[in-house]
């Protein structure tokens, strides 16, 4: 098989999980992919307006609304397209059954879905806070879609191994949906981390998730202290989680298929 060939199987493949991926899981229709948008809009507008109802001022800029999204929209990105890819391989077990299809087919296919969701998200938040009258433009946007996709490669990175993991022990997502309420509590997503004393804030910078949001408001808001922001090891721990779970699958795909 030439390598145009091979690609054009791989389309055709990834199609066919995504399709099925957006009919079993949303109404049967296509268009009720729109609903998996809503769910991390409504959980990013509960928990913006919790902290504004409780008069929490904003730090930084001049919104409460605009600086708590700031820190949620990476950290809901990442929780949502990483446990979602480790649903994945379960909600789709049947379709390992075709030699063509792959763990990797499947987990990627729900990344793609989880991405397309973000954006709808983000463009449904871009809209909420332009017709309150408020500012959505980050005073680096170069930096902020940097910011951004650089979630986007992390989320991917940890959902492939967790994807691996998950397809072996079934109970392990149950674990990780757990485990991402301690990322979000850590993210920093509603407290500015660099404030904290250095005994608090440096551990917490270890989190992955924590750069995210540290680059994403850096990008943001002019004046906010880049002190723990690390680009480099962002990157690196997305690269390196996608390395990880891309080997781990190709070396179970015989276990798993045997079994």
């Amino acid at each position: 098989m030439s390598f145009t060939d091979a690609l054009k199987q791989k389309r055709n493949v990834m199609r066919a999980v995504i399709l099925r991926d957006m009919r079993s899981r949303f109404f049967n229709h296509g268009l009720g992919f729109i609903v998996q948008s809503l769910w991390p809009l409504a959980h990013m507008l509960i928990i913006i307006s919790v902290n504004t109802f409780a008069g929490r001022a904003a730090p930084y800029g001049d919104s409460p609304l605009v600086f708590f999204g700031v820190g949620l929209v990476p950290t809901l990105a990442f929780m949502y397209i990483s446990r979602f890819m480790s649903l994945s391989v379960i909600l789709n077990i049947n379709m390992l059954s075709f030699p063509i299809v792959k763990v990797t087919d499947i987990l990627f296919a729900r990344a793609f879905l989880e991405v397309i969701a973000g954006f709808i998200t983000l463009l449904f938040v871009w809209i909420i806070f332009i017709s309150l009258g408020l500012n959505p433009y980050p005073v680096d946007p170069t930096q902020a879609v940097f910011a951004y996709l650089a979630t986007i490669l992390l989320a991917v990175g940890v959902g492939s191994i967790i994807g691996v993991v998950t397809s072996f022990l079934p109970i392990f997502v149950t674990v990780y949906a757990l485990f991402t309420i301690v990322v979000y509590i850590s993210s920093g997503a509603v407290f500015v981390t660099p404030n904290l004393p250095d005994q608090i804030a440096i551990p917490l910078s270890y989190n992955p998730v924590v750069q995210c949001v540290e680059w994403m408001r850096v990008a943001y808001f002019e004046g906010y202290s880049d002190r723990l922001l690390d680009r480099e090891y962002l990157l690196g721990f997305g690269l390196g989680s996608l390395f990880i779970g891309l080997t781990a699958e190709r070396l179970s795909r015989r276990i798993l298929f045997d079994s």
